[in-house]
């Protein structure tokens, strides 16, 4: 191994196969395009790519790959929705994950490590026996525990005994894992541009050519290229790039926060969520300690962070682990999330023809790239709507027919 890096770092040219396209200059059409480099984006391709044989796609990213919300989350994983279409399809995501790395031939660094919600109130312990229940039903590992059961899980959490806060119970969801973002969308990227897909960084879009109701090209900061069909998975920015193309969609977005702690010695296994503190953490591999929490209260189209919102999560995470307020942060990130009224994702045709919306994820996004890189690429490819995604439609609001999540999220916005 040694000699095979000083080799490596010693030649002239690059030794090792690139793993992405080469810049190159765009062609003037494709089949695809696909407007978004992240996870979602890369996935759609290398599906489209692998399983159905269509090729002449162009991902296009403003910036880089994978910097936008797949480079800015907490790499969490789970399953453990309310409603039957929610954990049917976040459900196929983890399958999806689980093999990821064989999947690739490149490690996603896939760790099976459980989480645990933590309940404080009555109305809490009911939520969730209802909530294990439904997931158990659908086949998800979730189930109610007892602080006995937290104690064993989690030595060093503070069960709040004559505290504001006491812990009576929580919801232990044991498919629960993580998994390396970066690992992830460059997986996905790296197995599509084998195949012949071209990977176009640093070109913004700046419009949309719709004629008669048709999608016909997208302009870009590096020329106009036309299209068969076109994709926006675009995240946070997901309203604007639908504006380009003549309808609204229902989504605002807001900044979501996010801080690591310096690496320490591997002290907690499971993810760890309190709702009623607005705070999430997990321990990654190198030992840091990642911490979030809910979204910023106003819409905001910007990825600073803040100092109210450090000494929030600061706040609500030495209540559970007093510990921590002895640790130094190594620093602190947002994201900007797409949320809809119901917190459920818009996924499939766009009143545009031939422009397909990958859209409203809001603050899990990540965990369903495999699902909606797969499904999509169904829909692309075929041209009929998946039944594991035909509830998330954007004619649904139309139709009144929400998938309520609002109360799903680990740290409730």
């Amino acid at each position: 191994m040694p000699f095979g890096l000083l080799k490596y770092g010693l030649s002239k040219t690059y030794p090792a196969k690139h793993h992405f396209t080469p810049r190159k200059d765009l062609k003037k059409h494709y089949d695809v395009v696909i407007i978004g480099g992240g996870g979602h984006g890369a996935a759609i391709a290398y599906y489209l790519a692998k399983y159905h044989g269509i090729t002449d796609i162009a991902i296009l990213e403003k910036g880089y790959l994978g910097g936008g919300n797949t480079g800015r989350n907490t790499a969490v994983l789970r399953a453990n929705y309310l409603t039957e279409e929610g954990v049917t399809f976040y459900r196929e995501s983890l399958k999806l994950y689980r093999d990821l790395s064989n999947e690739f031939d490149y490690n996603i660094m896939w760790e099976n490590r459980g989480q645990l919600t933590l309940a404080t109130t009555d109305a809490a312990i009911g939520s969730f026996r209802w909530r294990a229940e439904v997931n158990k039903h659908l086949g998800v590992q979730s189930e109610l525990i007892g602080r006995d059961e937290i104690r064993e899980l989690v030595p060093l959490l503070n069960l709040g005994d004559g505290g504001r806060y006491p812990i009576l119970g929580g919801l232990w969801h044991a498919d629960g894992g993580t998994a390396r973002h970066d690992a992830v969308v460059w997986g996905y990227a790296k197995g599509a541009c084998e195949r012949g897909v071209e990977l176009h960084q640093l070109t913004e879009v700046t419009g949309l050519d719709v004629e008669h109701g048709r999608i016909k090209a997208v302009l870009t900061n590096r020329g106009t290229v036309q299209c068969g069909c076109a994709v926006q998975a675009v995240a946070g920015t997901s309203s604007l790039l639908a504006a380009m193309a003549g309808f609204k969609l229902p989504i605002h977005t807001y900044p979501l926060q996010a801080m690591v702690t310096q690496p320490y010695k591997p002290i907690l296994d499971p993810l760890v969520s309190a709702p009623h503190v607005h705070v999430y953490i997990q321990q990654t591999s190198r030992g840091e300690f990642v911490i979030g929490g809910g979204s910023d209260p106003y819409p905001l189209y910007n990825t600073r962070s803040t100092l109210e919102m450090k000494e929030s999560l600061c706040s609500a995470i030495q209540e559970l682990f007093p510990f921590i307020g002895q640790m130094r942060l190594l620093r602190q990130w947002a994201g900007i999330t797409d949320m809809t009224p119901d917190y459920s994702p818009i996924m499939g045709l766009s009143p545009v023809e031939n422009y397909y919306l990958d859209a409203g994820w809001g603050t899990w996004g990540f965990k369903a790239t495999p699902i909606s890189g797969k499904t999509m690429a169904e829909l692309i490819a075929t041209g009929r709507v998946p039944d594991l995604i035909k509830p998330f439609g954007v004619d649904r609001f139309l139709r009144f027919e929400q998938v309520n999540e609002a109360g799903a999220t680990a740290a409730s916005h």
